[in-house]
């Protein structure tokens, strides 16, 4: 057999082999892991099937009522502390020596305390010469008394000419205009002398003493400023659209509250005050007016200088509506919430807002009831329709929850939106 001839045979005995195993392949039994994923693809279609029914399952959410109770309307502005007085002491005589002062530099003060000490030496003899010649003066007039009297007397006056007598009544005339210049300067001495007791002009607070014992003053010497902190003021600007509604509320009669906050916090620091004055005019260049209050002070919680915000009190509202504010939502169209239906489900609901109240409700002026339950907690996966599942609310949501307080409503302020406005008006 010829090699070539071996070769063919070779070639048609592989065919003939590969045939029969692909064969056997077909007729064997499927892979078990092949079996493994079909069931595992089954298995992920029924979960499909399960989320699309789950998808009507009531959605968590936390509620709160809708409260009706008396809202305090507040207008809050930025208010700067002034000193009721505030007087610069300077000596009142010039050129002489400080002797002595009398206060500490931050204590209190009252009305007439000796503050400084200046030399009197000169002021003393000025005193002393004025009413020597005080002295010198009502001698000579006693004697041109004395002299007339004896002159116009009946035994001696048929001796004395009238010319003499006329000279004599004048004599007693210019005597008695020389003591009263006398008076006059002992007076004027008498000042000059108590001008070297500086006392206090009002009660108040002495600030930084200007000049030390020892140095020569002037009138212009500044020795200490007097700053009159109890009673204080406390003066701040409105918009001027408030000021017909801060207008009408002082004719009640009684004054209008006010208070002081801190700008960092917003916590009270003096509590008590009272309107004191509106100014008689409106800023052109700002569009406000200005308003002074008046606060007791005591303890001293207010400085000169200082700044506060200042909550103004207009009225009280009587039943106001108060949500918190959490459950306000905010879309193109206007203010909603979501309000809770008899079928528990929800509904869009567009309120109108009448104010804030405080820092963590609002005041609603149209769109709810008292009672009606709206949601504050789980919106966003909320929509029209949507079946909700009522669940405890958060620390955070349950204080901020109406109750039956009186909270109250921040009208607008320069710069602020419309929206509070209704509360102001």
């Amino acid at each position: 057999m010829s090699r070539f001839r071996k070769i063919a045979l070779v070639a048609v005995a592989a065919v003939v082999l590969g045939g029969a195993g692909l064969a056997a392949l077909s007729q064997a039994p499927a892979d078990p892991s092949q079996d493994k994923g079909q069931d595992k693809g089954e298995g992920e279609g029924e979960g499909e099937g399960a989320g699309v029914a789950g998808a009507d399952a009531p959605v968590p959410v936390a509620l709160a009522s809708v409260a009706r109770q008396d809202v305090p309307v507040y207008l809050i502005a930025q208010g700067t502390v002034q000193a009721r007085n505030s007087v610069t002491v300077n000596p009142q005589i010039g050129g002489v020596r400080l002797v002595e002062l009398h206060f500490k530099e931050g204590q209190e003060v009252k009305r007439g305390d000796l503050l400084a000490q200046l030399d009197p030496r000169n002021a003393q003899a000025g005193f002393d010469e004025a009413t020597a010649k005080l002295r010198q003066d009502q001698a000579a007039l006693a004697t041109a008394r004395s002299n007339y009297l004896r002159s116009s007397d009946a035994h001696y006056r048929q001796y004395v000419s009238k010319l003499d007598l006329d000279t004599q009544r004048n004599a007693v005339a210019q005597a008695e205009a020389l003591v009263a210049a006398d008076e006059a300067a002992i007076h004027n001495a008498r000042v000059q002398l108590d001008y070297t007791r500086v006392l206090a002009p009002i009660d108040g607070i002495a600030g930084i003493r200007g000049v030390d014992p020892g140095n020569v003053v002037t009138t212009s010497t500044s020795l200490v400023t007097i700053t009159q902190v109890r009673p204080i003021y406390v003066s701040f600007n409105l918009p001027e659209q408030n000021l017909d509604s801060v207008y009408r509320a002082t004719q009640t009669g009684a004054p209008l509250e006010v208070e002081a906050l801190d700008r960092v916090d917003a916590h009270t620091v003096a509590a008590g005050g009272s309107l004191d004055v509106i100014d008689n005019a409106v800023d052109p260049a700002t569009g406000t007016f200005k308003l002074r209050s008046l606060f007791g002070n005591d303890p001293r919680a207010l400085w000169p200088g200082q700044f506060v915000n200042v909550r103004l009190k207009l009225r009280t509202v009587a039943g106001g509506l108060v949500i918190p504010a959490q459950a306000l939502q905010r879309s193109p169209d206007g203010d909603y919430v979501y309000l809770l239906q008899p079928d528990q489900t929800v509904k869009m609901q567009p309120v109108k807002v009448a104010g804030e109240v405080g820092d963590s409700q609002v005041m609603i002026g149209a769109g709810l009831r008292e009672g009606g339950r709206v949601v504050v907690e789980g919106q966003f996966r909320l929509k029209p329709g949507s079946k909700v599942k009522p669940v405890a609310a958060t620390a955070t949501v349950a204080l901020a929850t109406p109750t039956t307080s009186a909270p109250s409503v921040s009208a607008p302020v320069a710069g602020a939106s419309a929206a509070p406005a209704a509360a102001a008006r």
